[in-house]
């Protein structure tokens, strides 16, 4: 009989990669969120629409699962989550403390919660080449306000129910997860899809605003990747949080310039330095995952970039917001 899993956030990106990944994987997926997956169906065998601020729908959600990937949160890109630091403390706090009495009471065996590089240090970032981040840096604490902090303290949350309660809890720390099927506009997309948007909107020679100087660095992790990660953490015996993401330091500029060579664009940079910039530079130091995982991300940012932007452009074409290459616009 296959094992029976849940995971929250189902409806959103890197939640509804997961239960495809699971599902190929033989696993009787139950979806959870507060909407369906908006760019194709869910696989999972089931798929429930429940608010997890509620604690009677977490006690739904848990129920005859042995394990719970919890990804269900209040979050977007640094637009968003700069601007909502009431929303993004307060109901992931309520959602992620319900799931983890809950599944608790519901006898659920592993428990994995999707934690953030927000939570490191805003003092370890305020130089574009940043020292890679390393597990042991969150101390002394000064994470990202709201979200940052939110993600914090479930950390310790999770390290709690295994130490009192014996709930085997496992905690990822994601580096700026990026892919198809994500969300691309409406201001709760991340960098590199606002960017791959930005970029096939525009005509050859056109301008495009780029938040901040373009100097502040970033790595970013492919969605296949991420999903690869979570399911080999989910089943190790290693029950601190972990980094997950790529060592691969690229500026916003640089982010920029791989798109336009994927799109075939030369496109001139409007940095616009009141725009939302988050910190200097983020970076992350794989060596624990390597030696934890005897594994690491092995997409590459122009690889998965490319996948991304044909994406992202047939979703603008399909809109008909973009011509397709070749084909006259009524």
């Amino acid at each position: 009989m296959a094992t029976r899993v849940a995971v929250t956030g189902a409806g959103g990106f890197i939640g509804h990669h997961l239960a495809k990944y699971l599902v190929a994987k033989g696993y009787w997926v139950r979806g959870v969120d507060l909407k369906e997956p908006e760019y194709e169906p869910s696989p999972a065998a089931e798929f429930e629409l429940l608010d997890l601020r509620r604690w009677d729908n977490c006690l739904l959600a848990t129920r005859g699962v042995e394990e719970v990937y919890h990804l269900a949160a209040d979050m977007g890109g640094i637009g968003y989550i700069d601007n909502h630091h009431v929303d993004a403390a307060r109901n992931n706090v309520l959602a992620s403390t319900h799931m983890l009495e809950a599944s608790r009471l519901n006898g659920v065996r592993r428990f994995f919660f999707s934690s953030s590089a927000c939570v490191y240090p805003q003092y370890l970032q305020n130089v574009p080449e940043v020292t890679p981040l390393r597990e042991e840096d969150a101390a002394p604490y000064d994470p990202d306000e709201g979200y940052g902090w939110e993600k914090l303290f479930t950390e310790k949350l999770c390290q709690y129910y295994y130490e009192d309660c014996g709930l085997e809890t496992r905690v990822a720390r994601f580096h700026n997860v990026y892919g198809p099927l994500g969300t691309y506009d409406g201001g709760r997309e991340k960098a590199p899809a606002a960017i791959c948007r930005k970029v096939a909107l525009a005509k050859h020679g056109d301008e495009i605003e780029v938040w901040g100087d373009g100097l502040q660095t970033r790595s970013f992790m492919y969605i296949d990747d991420c999903t690869e990660g979570v399911y080999r953490l989910m089943h190790s015996d290693y029950r601190q949080p972990l980094n997950l993401g790529t060592e691969q330091l690229v500026t916003i500029d640089g982010l920029v310039n791989m798109v336009c060579q994927t799109a075939a664009k030369t496109l001139k940079k409007w940095h616009n330095l009141e725009g939302p910039q988050g910190v200097r530079g983020r970076n992350s130091d794989n060596s624990r995952l390597r030696l934890v995982l005897g594994w690491e991300p092995s997409v590459s940012l122009k690889e998965g970039l490319a996948i991304t932007y044909r994406w992202i452009e047939d979703q603008l074409i399909n809109a008909g917001s973009i011509a397709r290459v070749g084909s006259p616009r009524g």
